[in-house]
């Protein structure tokens, strides 16, 4: 089967939309970085590798440390697509993450947006 492109896409060339995204609506890129780290178990430092390294969504998912098992608390519909019934485990993680940057833009606080226990 033949792989979705999106996986080829280094996380370095969409992490400034992400960014861009966010600022636009008052948000940060301290909050953007937390959203990723909190989603993966990457450290800032091992986030910030990989963007140097231009590492493709596909290897940045793999190479996870800890896949945050909240994650599975993310419901909506991002790209028309309800993220419940995507069956394709790397393109559900890709669509977590979109759904996560878009609760930042629309202005959710942080703890609703990275699920917290409140």
């Amino acid at each position: 089967m033949k792989k979705h492109r999106v996986y080829t896409i280094s996380v370095a060339s969409v992490y400034p939309h992400y960014i861009a995204k966010a600022e636009k609506k008052g948000r940060t890129q301290a909050e953007v970085d937390e959203i990723f780290r909190w989603l993966t178990g990457f450290s800032q430092e091992q986030l910030e590798a990989h963007l140097e390294a231009k590492t493709s969504f596909e290897d940045f998912f793999a190479r996870a440390p800890r896949l945050n098992p909240a994650r599975s608390l993310i419901t909506g519909v991002i790209c028309g697509v309800r993220i419940e019934e995507i069956e394709e485990p790397l393109m559900r993680e890709l669509r977590y993450l979109d759904k996560l940057i878009d609760e930042l833009a629309k202005g959710r606080p942080m703890a609703k947006i990275l699920r917290s226990a409140a």
